[in-house]
Order: structure tokens, then C-alpha cells, then sequence
């Protein structure tokens, strides 16, 4: 069996503490060793560079790669499935080695990832967004019309759904079909036109059903929550993280802190909206005028947050922004008041907390997965974090070689 020493280089384990010298061995995939002076068959130096454990996204969205709704619908049905094998390749290229898709990926993607038929992070899917009639999923328009982002199909079920038995229905239907979490709409949202991120969606007694059939079934539940209402429902009615959470207030902040429910703030999405705005892409002004309602209430939520001690975990809701800039994410987590340490171990250790994977993944120590990510100069500075990883490794393999694309 094949050895392989990291050497000369700092390891940030992703407990928090600061990089320290060490060599980290691998064999078999996973960390044999981790101290000085190891030796192994193959050595790679990695002298002045530091190694992280293997980055996560807990919010993004790889079968979109805008929001250019309009856009969308002229593209083929297809071509979403090859976008999301261009949307995972970026992602794994800087540095994430795992994500939660919070939409739109589904069981066939998720296992071309898991077979090596395509290079990604390895991947939680959530498939379908459960959503009440009106609410952030249903693409409803004046006209008429239903202009949907992610349409359903045979792996893909829709999500609208009404009242305590279709819930439970579409749960068991979303297990069927492979989905590792549940992801609902307890709020509106910023993309949706005709609702209000400030109202809260289903009923406590629906959340509660989905919340013990998807127990029953061994997922949890991620929620899309931007209202402060929507967001104390889902806490209390036992969801697992509270995905956005744009209007937090401090009741909620105490609900989550007695709960132990995580927050993934997705900081950059409203920013991204705002961007491909300016970038030429046409959305409803609806749209428009919510992305800029929500922008400095979502950051000081996030910094009241911050400062109160509630679980985080890093997530982007790429998609919504250009796959391969989720580290952008990082920056604004600092700017919101996180220690840079804080912001790597919510972005390793917490992340895999949350996705129920840390024994294998989220801190280098011996035992674990050997994903790993080599950056070069300071990995505290995250202004152009992503330029500056230079090898990226899954599962004891060296996926990428240089820069910010894999290799072809």
C-alpha cells in the first residue's frame, strides 16, 4: 500500500486553533499520520504553504448557474444535468470537497459524483424544495404562466404541497427518491415575485410532520427561512438549520441558541442578485426591490448572530451566485464579525457537524478522510482565497493540480 507525506507545510486541523508545522501522512485514503519528520513513498512538498481540511458548501444549487429566469427557459431540458457537471468541477477546484445541494441536483447526479463518472465535492441533495401554494417555490405568475427555475421530472418531484398529509406524502416520496435532507420554504423569498420573505409559510402543524417523517425516514430537515416568524416556526418545530435567516430577531436567536439549531447564512446571495442585475440580466422588479430591501438587514442579523454564540456553518446558495466564488463567503463572514479561525472551522468542522459527517470529514486528525486543500500565503485572508489554492485532495487523491480550474 502506497504512503504519501504532505511535508513541510502548516496544518490548520479546523478546530479553530492556529496553523502549526507538521507533515501529514496519507495511505489508503484516509490520515495515518499527522506530526514531523514522517516519511512515506511519495513526498509532495508543500513548504510555505498551509493545508486545510476539506472545504464545505451547505447551500448551493449546482443544475443553476444563474438567475437569468428568462434565459433559462429557452435552454434546453438537458442541458441543466451538463451545467451542473461544469457547476461541480468549479466547486471542487476551490477547495470544497463537500456540499449540500438545497435543490435541483438529484439522485443520478449525485451518484455520477460518488462513482468518479464526474469530479465534484461529495454531495448531500435535498432534490426538491417543499413549498406551500403561493410560497417561495411556486413559479406562478400573473399571466398565469409557471416559469420554473428547477422544473420537475422523473427524479425530481414537484414540491408545492398543501396541509399535514401531503407533507408527509412528499417527504416519503423525497426519501424514495433518494434525498439525504429535507429542504422547506417556512418564509418567502427574495426570487420569488409574488410573496413576502417577511411572512411566515406552512403551519406549525405541518412543519411538525415533516419534521417526524423525515426523523422516521433518518433525514433532517434544512429550511429556507428569511421572516422571523418563518424562522421560529422551523426552530420550534425542531428543523435542523435555518438556512438565510435574513430577519432573524433576538427571539429567534434564543430559540436557536436553547436548540442548538444551526444557521448557514448564504451573506453573498443578495449581493449576487443585485450583481447579475447590473450585469444585464432582467428579473422582475419585485425581485430587484427585495434584493435591496434585505442586503444590511441580513448582515446585521448575521452580526447579532455572531455575537450572541448561535452554531453556524458556511453556505452560499451559489447558484443564485457564479459557482466557483463561493469563497467570497468568507469575507463577509468576517466583515459580520467572525474571527477569520472561526470563519475556516465553520467552513470544516461545524459544516460537517451539521451535514452528520464529522467522524469522516471536516478536521485533519488520524483516522479521517484525506480531503485536504494546500493555499499558499496566508489562509486568513480571504479576499483571494479561492486564486490561491493549489492542490486540492479527496479522499487521498489529488484532484487538482493548480489554480482555480481542475485540470482538463
Amino acid at each position: 500500500m502506497t504512503r504519501t507525506v504532505l511535508t513541510g507545510g502548516r496544518v490548520f486541523d479546523g478546530t479553530g486553533s492556529d496553523p502549526e508545522h507538521a507533515d501529514i501522512a496519507i495511505e489508503d485514503g484516509r490520515i495515518v499520520g499527522l506530526g514531523t519528520g514522517l516519511d512515506g513513498d511519495i513526498e509532495v512538498d508543500v513548504r510555505d504553504r498551509t493545508i486545510l481540511p476539506g472545504l464545505f458548501d451547505c447551500h448551493i444549487h449546482v443544475c443553476v448557474s444563474n438567475v437569468d429566469l428568462w434565459g433559462s427557459v429557452q435552454q434546453p431540458f438537458s442541458r441543466q444535468f451538463y451545467e451542473a457537471a461544469i457547476n461541480l468541477r468549479k466547486t471542487l477546484a476551490i477547495g470544497i470537497t463537500s456540499a449540500r445541494d438545497a435543490g435541483g441536483a438529484d439522485l443520478g447526479i449525485k451518484e455520477a459524483v460518488a462513482d468518479g463518472t464526474i469530479p465534484g465535492p461529495r454531495l448531500q441533495i435535498s432534490i426538491s424544495m417543499l413549498s406551500q401554494t403561493g410560497g417561495h417555490g411556486d413559479d406562478w405568475y400573473p399571466s398565469g404562466a409557471e416559469v420554473p427555475f428547477m422544473a420537475p421530472h422523473p427524479g425530481r418531484p414537484s414540491g408545492i404541497v398543501d396541509g399535514v398529509d401531503e407533507v408527509r406524502r412528499k417527504v416519503r416520496e423525497l426519501h424514495r427518491d433518494g434525498a439525504d435532507v429535507i429542504k422547506v420554504a417556512t418564509s418567502g423569498g427574495v426570487l420569488s415575485a409574488r410573496d413576502d420573505q417577511r411572512h411566515a409559510h406552512f403551519r406549525p402543524a405541518e412543519l411538525e410532520a415533516l419534521v417526524e417523517e423525515a426523523t422516521a425516514a433518518g433525514m433532517y430537515v434544512m429550511a429556507h427561512a428569511q421572516g422571523a416568524d418563518g424562522i421560529k416556526n422551523a426552530v420550534r418545530a425542531g428543523i435542523r438549520s435555518i438556512d438565510h435567516g435574513i430577519y432573524l430577531d433576538d427571539e429567534g436567536i434564543e430559540l436557536m441558541l436553547r436548540r442548538g439549531t444551526w444557521f448557514v447564512p448564504t451573506l453573498v446571495a443578495p449581493q449576487g442578485v443585485l450583481e447579475a442585475v447590473d450585469a444585464g440580466v432582467n428579473l422582475p422588479p419585485a425581485i430587484v426591490d427585495k434584493a435591496r430591501m434585505v442586503i444590511d438587514v441580513h448582515r446585521a442579523a448575521f452580526r447579532r448572530a455572531v455575537e450572541a454564540g448561535v452554531r453556524i456553518a458556511m453556505g452560499t446558495d451559489s447558484g443564485v451566485t457564479p459557482h466557483g466564488r463561493n469563497l467570497r463567503e468568507l469575507q463577509l463572514m468576517v466583515d459580520g464579525g467572525m474571527a477569520p479561525a472561526a470563519v475556516l472551522e465553520a467552513t470544516t468542522r461545524s459544516a460537517a457537524e451539521l451535514l452528520g459527517v464529522d467522524d469522516d470529514l471536516g478536521t485533519i486528525a488520524e483516522g479521517k478522510l484525506a480531503d485536504l486543500v494546500v493555499v499558499a500565503r496566508d489562509p486568513y485572508d480571504f479576499t483571494d482565497l479561492a486564486d490561491r489554492v493549489e492542490q486540492v485532495w479527496q479522499g487521498g487523491t489529488r484532484v487538482v493540480l493548480s489554480g482555480p480550474e481542475p485540470p482538463s
